[in-house]
């Protein structure tokens, strides 16, 4: 698919998201193109096998297609290998195992890692939803639109009625499918124990199984704020730095609770972490799972929530963007598609609800992809070396101002237009610029040109047309200089910075001669996410500034995709 092709198709990817959530038995053509772009992207470095859900039968909210990634490999040798697994035995494995978990989310791998499965899923059923799932659905989402859905294993309810020794039947199976996966390790987001609704335990969680039915199992307790709490990441500006959740409310009773052992290599104070801002917070939480699937060369991984669509694929999708950007997982895919890739499975076909979310203004989704400059320096890296840097290649961060300002007005847009695609407006200053004239950043503009300055800098070498392990001493990650503070990523990647009714601040000048790979690579994913967000979803209304409502908005703007200063930018 060519450039055209790839922007359009994201686009209409992001309408699609934003128009309904997604139901397996409601599907149009629409979808039905969204799914097979992803199965394209996956065939491009893996051989998989296809674990069926027509109509949501085994989960509603779950792709009709479920890949099980097997192996690398590229479509020339793809041939040469026959499938290790027994899809019929997985399958069944799965239907067996759903009733173990809410809203039927079962185990489900989404990432392979040097032949570990990186998985996702829904915390434990409660007996509440063991004796009705549609009751529970009704319960637990207060009513809302998701309240007839879930509806396909109803007739599974007689599992629950005849004691614990059915109860012990079902998480058997769970477990069975987990073993099965060689998952040891499980990692709980929940800031709960168990999940409750008008005085009911509505769900559980494998850390409070009273018969310690998954004491075999690494369990990692590590409470991170539900999407209600990005209603006031949104309502700060989109401005995280300096964002602290409350543990005191009453329903929190989950504490941090990591094995020693795998804390000793992080330098991390985990007893500080009720102090963490949202940045920081997000940041340890990655590290710990990077670590944790770098550490064990046998296991792999689950990580949940409490219905796996909003925490859950928050960090599924940085760890999968992290691995690209190491060159680790999918190597032959570019920014664009990889953004897809993620935008489509991790998010829209696991079934966020994003259209909820953004009418109550709990935007995780944006929060995930703003984040990605948070992530560029050498702490997260899973290669586990610092790499060399390539003194051939200038430095990429995606189009910078310079950059931008080059092209010509018509490339650039309006400077001046304050429709659904408006700019942000800077005021000419040569004190500012030097002998740089720009009249406004176009958002628009900016993520497909900083795709096309990405391109054009890494065009493979003869011997290199792909992307691959081979060439790992050409993944280089960023210097000791670049791994800083959230605080201070935020303002070396800020382009330039505006304060209603001033002229914009110096823009930061160029701080090294070449820049490394995984920070080109993120970088372009966010600007491309940027514009293309911009375009078809764009940011809420925030409150004005005194200023005036115009520079206002264009100042929370301005914040939330990182074109201002650390004081006030996630």
């Amino acid at each position: 698919m060519d450039e055209p092709g790839r922007v359009s198709a994201l686009g209409e990817l992001l309408e699609e998201f934003s128009r309904a959530q997604f139901r397996a038995k409601d599907v149009g053509a629409k979808v039905e193109r969204i799914e097979q772009r992803c199965l394209e992207l996956f065939g491009r470095d893996y051989c998989y096998s296809i674990i069926q859900n027509p109509n949501g039968e085994l989960c509603s909210h779950y792709p009709r297609q479920i890949v099980f990634l097997e192996y690398e490999s590229t479509e020339d040798d793809k041939h040469m290998f026959e499938s290790t697994v027994h899809v019929s035995k997985l399958q069944d494995l799965v239907h067996r195992s759903k009733m173990a978990r809410c809203r039927g989310r079962f185990v489900c791998p989404v990432i392979l890692y040097k032949g570990k499965h990186i998985c996702r899923s829904a915390t434990l059923a409660g007996w509440g939803e063991l004796y009705g799932r549609t009751g529970y659905n009704y319960i637990f989402s207060g009513g809302a639109d998701d309240a007839v859905a879930d509806t396909e294993v109803a007739e599974d309810d007689s599992v629950a009625r005849n004691g614990d020794s059915q109860f012990d039947k079902v998480r058997g199976h769970d477990i069975k499918l987990l073993r099965y996966l060689s998952v040891r390790y499980i990692c709980d987001l929940m800031v709960e124990n168990k999940k409750v609704k008008f005085g009911l335990n509505v769900t559980s969680s494998e850390k409070v199984d009273k018969a310690q039915r998954y004491a075999d199992f690494t369990l990692l307790s590590i409470p991170y704020p539900g999407c209600e709490f990005f209603k006031d990441y949104k309502d700060r500006a989109y401005a995280a730095e300096g964002l602290v959740f409350n543990w005191k409310q009453d329903y929190v009773d989950a504490p941090l609770s990591i094995p020693v052992s795998m804390t000793r290599h992080l330098n991390i104070d985990w007893r500080e972490y009720q102090s963490w801002d949202l940045v920081k917070q997000t940041q340890n939480y990655l590290r710990l799972l990077i670590h944790i699937i770098n550490g064990d060369d046998n296991s792999g991984l689950l990580v949940h929530c409490i219905s796996g669509w909003d925490r859950t694929p928050l960090f599924i999708s940085l760890l999968r963007l992290s691995l690209w950007a190491d060159g680790m997982v999918h190597n032959t895919l570019d920014p664009a598609e990889i953004l897809y890739l993620t935008v489509a499975y991790d998010w829209y076909l696991f079934g966020h609800m994003l259209v909820d979310r953004l009418s109550k203004g709990e935007e995780i989704f944006f929060f995930c992809f703003n984040f990605l400059k948070h992530i560029t320096s050498d702490e997260f890296s899973s290669s586990g070396r610092k790499a060399r840097r390539k003194s051939s290649q200038p430095r990429d961060p995606g189009l910078t101002l310079e950059d931008f300002c080059g092209l010509k007005p018509r490339d650039r847009g309006s400077p001046t237009s304050l429709s659904s695609d408006f700019s942000v407006i800077t005021e000419d200053s040569p004190s500012a610029f030097g002998n740089t004239h720009c009249d406004g950043v176009d958002l628009i503009n900016f993520g497909a040109q900083s795709h096309a300055v990405w391109k054009k800098t890494h065009t493979p070498s003869p011997q290199m047309a792909v992307w691959n392990r081979a060439s790992e001493d050409h993944l280089l990650q960023p210097s000791g200089s670049e791994a800083r503070s959230s605080s201070s990523s935020s303002s070396n990647h800020s382009d330039v910075f505006l304060r209603p009714g001033s002229s914009p601040l110096e823009v930061p000048q160029r701080r090294h001669t070449a820049q490394t790979e995984r920070v080109s690579r993120l970088h372009a994913v966010q600007s491309i996410f940027l514009s293309a967000y911009n375009t078809t979803i764009g940011l809420r209304t925030v409150p004005a500034s005194p200023s005036g409502a115009i520079s206002g908005l264009l100042e929370q703007f301005a914040r939330g995709v990182g074109l201002r200063g650390a004081s006030g930018a996630v």
